[in-house]
């Protein structure tokens, strides 16, 4: 047997997991280096076929059929971890997990093939952490199950990539929906040349209070950027003149109050589209006069989007949630999400409650994040394709809210408005991210940008689908 040290590369290989194919996968860490092989075998199965490896004299190759016994490896080693992929149904335990802590233990860069070994497809809330293998890079096979977009799964994915031509998914794994430019396509309407500012929707945007202007200006400037025909803002007193100064466009409707909203009567008739909530504040008067508007609107029926301050005040009032937002849009992020429904121990859990939430309560949520996730209100799901890290910034999600309000007021129907309205967001922030870059990009950089993503679009819903 050679000394420990003079291996470079060290396979766990699960008997019931090798197929050939993931031979070219392997290759390229293993050419030309000096490679271990530990292959577990699991029920006494039938040997399996590595004499591709056998003629080589750079592999060896020791079978585990019940002892393991490691030996002492350096720091340097490449470790191929290709034991489970996502072929597994409940936590590992017993000599498996004791494989997972050694791997975990060696400072070595780690390479998973299908999937870190422990890691479950869908639901982890009782894995143990100490019991999936923490990956530098994993090369997943056939698509990525709904795990891979988790946030607290990234630490055992590492950099992941999937390879398509290699199956290794059961019929049984939740694998996730993404809108696609084809649904884009579908959904969206272009403009006719013989129309007017009429024909795009009036919206009513409640935002702003004391030191939160900015919030409501991007809201109001992103939905402005969406082609929507007229856009009124009610906000506190002490915004009108940066609004009138930075909205231009916009027409100001200024509350009573000088610091914050809360007038109990507002005429919403002349409106085909509301958004409440950017840096509305959470004053007792504000929670009032929102109760008040949200209780005469489920008579009106305009389609409304909650977020932020908006979702905040709504956590205050459980029965209104039921009873007074049937058919709105919610846009919460993992924390405002947890106000209405409570603590969530992860992603998992949380996507779980949001559908649940969602069914009951008969609203849309978009649960922002990487990968946002859009909720219907029959509990379907889809996620979102477009964006980025440089997005994850203040002012982005008031950004959302104002294209989501423009396209609600200019007449698509709330699946269409937060389907385009997330592809579009990130559109703009992708877009963005090539001039400012991911570290620097702010929410004046997405809303600078809503043009060309607007431009792409319109390009791409000209094109025919072969």
């Amino acid at each position: 047997m050679q000394t420990p040290s003079n291996y470079n590369v060290v396979i766990f290989l699960n008997s019931t997991f090798y197929q050939k194919e993931i031979d070219q996968l392997i290759e390229p860490f293993t050419n030309g280096q000096k490679v271990l092989v530990y292959l577990f075998y699991i029920d006494s199965q039938n040997k399996i076929d590595l004499s591709s490896w056998e003629s080589k004299e750079n592999f060896d190759i020791v079978e585990i059929t019940s002892e393991f016994t490691p030996l002492q490896f350096d720091e340097d080693i490449i470790i191929i971890d290709a034991l489970f992929g996502f072929d597994i149904t409940k936590p590992l335990s017993g000599g498996f997990a004791a494989v997972v802590r050694l791997i975990n233990h060696l400072e070595s860069t780690v390479v998973s093939i299908g999937a870190p070994s422990g890691l479950l497809p869908d639901d982890n809330t009782l894995n143990n952490s100490a019991h999936i293998v923490k990956a530098n890079y994993t090369l997943l096979l056939g698509e990525a199950p709904i795990a891979c977009y988790f946030a607290e799964n990234q630490v055992y994915l590492g950099e992941w990539s999937v390879v398509n031509n290699l199956p290794n998914i059961t019929e049984s794994t939740q694998l996730p929906t993404f809108t696609t430019t084809d649904e884009i396509k579908e959904y969206y309407k272009p403009r006719k040349r013989f129309s007017h500012k009429g024909n795009y929707g009036h919206g009513l945007l409640i935002a702003g209070s004391l030191g939160m202007a900015g919030a409501c200006t991007l809201a109001a400037q992103a939905a402005l950027k969406t082609g929507i025909g007229l856009l009124t803002i009610h906000s506190a007193q002490c915004n009108r003149t940066i609004l009138q100064t930075n909205v231009p466009e916009a027409m100001v409707q200024c509350d009573t109050n000088e610091t914050f909203f809360s007038d109990l009567v507002i005429d919403t008739t002349p409106f085909q589209g509301i958004a409440i909530g950017p840096g509305l504040g959470m004053d007792d008067d504000t929670n009032l006069a929102l109760h008040h508007l949200l209780i005469e609107n489920s008579n009106n029926n305009i389609p409304i989007v909650l977020d932020a301050d908006g979702i905040n005040l709504l956590a205050n009032n459980s029965g209104l949630l039921y009873n007074g937002v049937k058919g709105a849009i919610l846009t919460p992020h993992p924390i405002e999400l947890e106000r209405l429904v409570g603590k969530c121990n992860n992603s998992y859990i949380r996507l779980t409650k949001a559908i649940e939430l969602a069914k009951k309560a008969e609203v849309y949520i978009v649960l922002k994040g990487a990968y946002s996730i859009l909720i219907m209100p029959d509990g379907s799901y889809q996620f979102n394709s477009t964006g980025n890290s440089g997005m994850a910034t203040g002012g982005s999600g008031d950004v959302l809210t104002g294209i989501i309000l423009a396209l609600l007021s200019q007449g698509y129907n709330k699946r269409e408005a937060i389907v385009i309205a997330n592809y579009v967001h990130g559109m703009a922030g992708d877009i963005a991210i090539q001039e400012v870059g991911e570290i620097s990009l702010t929410a004046s950089d997405i809303v600078n940008n809503l043009p060309k993503a607007w431009i792409k679009l319109n390009k791409m819903s000209q094109e025919e689908t072969f």
